[in-house]
């Protein structure tokens, strides 16, 4: 039972990235198990900025083994750059260090080309993708068309499958969309040197590979992008990503039975952020909101798109505790609330006269709800350099005391700057 998943408690960009950078210090494994290179973690060591979007955020602990599971949707292109970046760096000097599922799908450039497309013909109800191909990718898998990992490796089967999708999204994308078409071989051509690049990084079975640390008792963390919030079968539908963002999936994704979990760690912001559409209670359309903005630099990694802020929903973090089974919880970028008079904490929802605390599965209603603000004094101490969470400030204990009662889940970990040093541990997340 040596497993722990970590997952995103809000709408993503919680700050997963530097807390699996953090707790791989004590793993001997990260495996990414969903999304794509839409999500981007960074993470800060010694003041150096890395920003990673498929390869696991415990890449920068040299001993760590990383894996990249079934259910990642791989842009091949991107993640080879993401290497080539790395080991500029010094990081994976050695290829053992990270292997790349063989059943993994391929993000294609017809994918990409058609994800773009779709967002642009929908005009004022935009979804929010990032143009990366994710979602089109996911269907193909859906299908039973996607191009995997493993068939860049086999070049007759690769050229029937991709000669196959395009003549379907050839016709798609001139007859419908107006957009150029693609060629086989060009794409081919593409892929053939890509290929020769990755195949050191392939692994027939991932699956197989993850289950014998297990068995062997080595400590697995499990890496989700995105956040419970985007879930394509539990969120705020259809302003959602394309794949399942909730614990659950890191089993299905990494082929690992469910037993084989020991904890779920909620990540969460110390207030709420979400990028492009969708409902949003607490949002702050105000200077308030563009402070929080500001302090915590609040732009995407992968497209630098400014992240809409608000208050901490408490309605939204239970929901996302109840349905990953969150057994903790770890609260990311406190010091970003230093400097506010009072702060505010949505406990509850208005929905036609009515005050709820169970969040509406509706996307129509969820945009009607008013939030039920309580406030708590605020701080304007700095926190970034705080070592021990008896030199926090009396509202800042104050203000994580509260939300501790008001969860019923434990918060064991609170982060006060994007650094590794500037992590507080109320308790260690492995037992030895």
């Amino acid at each position: 039972m040596s497993g722990i998943v970590v997952v995103g408690a809000q709408w993503g960009d919680e700050g997963k990235g530097k807390l699996i950078d953090v707790f791989s210090e004590k793993a001997d494994m990260v495996v990414r198990y969903q999304g794509g290179a839409n999500a981007g973690h960074t993470l800060v060591v010694d003041g150096q900025k890395t920003v990673l979007h498929l390869v696991p955020s415990g890449i920068l602990r040299p001993e760590t083994t990383c894996v990249i599971a079934s259910g990642v949707v791989i842009d091949v292109f991107s993640i080879r750059e993401e290497i080539r970046k790395l080991k500029a760096t010094g990081y994976l000097a050695n290829s053992k260090q990270l292997s790349i599922s063989d059943t993994a799908t391929v993000i294609l450039p017809y994918h990409k080309s058609i994800d773009a497309a779709r967002e642009s013909a929908l005009s004022d109800e935009k979804i929010g993708t990032t143009g990366k191909g994710i979602g089109p990718a996911y269907e193909d898998r859906a299908s039973r068309r996607a191009v995997l990992f493993g068939d860049l490796f086999h070049k007759e089967s690769l050229k029937k499958k991709i000669d196959l999708a395009l003549q379907e999204k050839n016709f798609i994308l001139e007859n419908y969309y107006k957009m150029p078409k693609f060629k086989t071989e060009d794409i081919l051509a593409d892929l053939a040197e890509v290929a020769e690049e990755l195949a050191p990084y392939r692994c027939k079975d991932t699956s197989l590979m993850i289950s014998k640390y297990i068995k062997a008792g080595k400590r697995v963390l499990f890496e989700g992008a995105q956040g419970t919030m985007l879930d394509i079968m539990h969120g705020t539908y259809p302003f959602v990503t394309s794949s399942s963002t909730l614990s659950s999936n890191a089993c299905v994704s990494a082929g690992i039975a469910p037993m084989h979990i020991q904890k779920v760690i909620g990540v969460f912001k110390a207030y709420t952020t979400r990028v492009g559409s969708g409902p949003f209670p607490t949002e702050l359309n105000d200077d308030i909101g563009k402070k929080i903005q500001t302090d915590g630099h609040e732009f995407g990694s992968t497209t630098g798109r400014s992240r809409r802020c608000g208050w901490l929903d408490l309605v939204a973090l239970k929901y996302a505790i109840r349905i990953n089974g969150i057994t903790n919880l770890a609260m990311m970028k406190l010091d970003v609330l230093t400097g506010h008079d009072r702060i505010g904490v949505c406990t509850a929802y208005k929905l036609n006269g009515e005050i709820i605390t169970d969040l509406p599965t509706s996307p129509y209603e969820l945009e009607k709800v008013e939030p039920i603000i309580e406030w708590l004094p605020g701080w304007t101490q700095d926190l970034t350099k705080i070592k021990s969470l008896s030199d926090l400030p009396r509202p800042t204990t104050n203000y994580i005391d509260y939300l501790g009662s008001q969860l019923g889940t434990p918060i064991d970990v609170i982060s006060v700057g994007p650094g590794r040093e500037q992590t507080l541990w109320v308790k260690p997340l492995f037992n030895n």
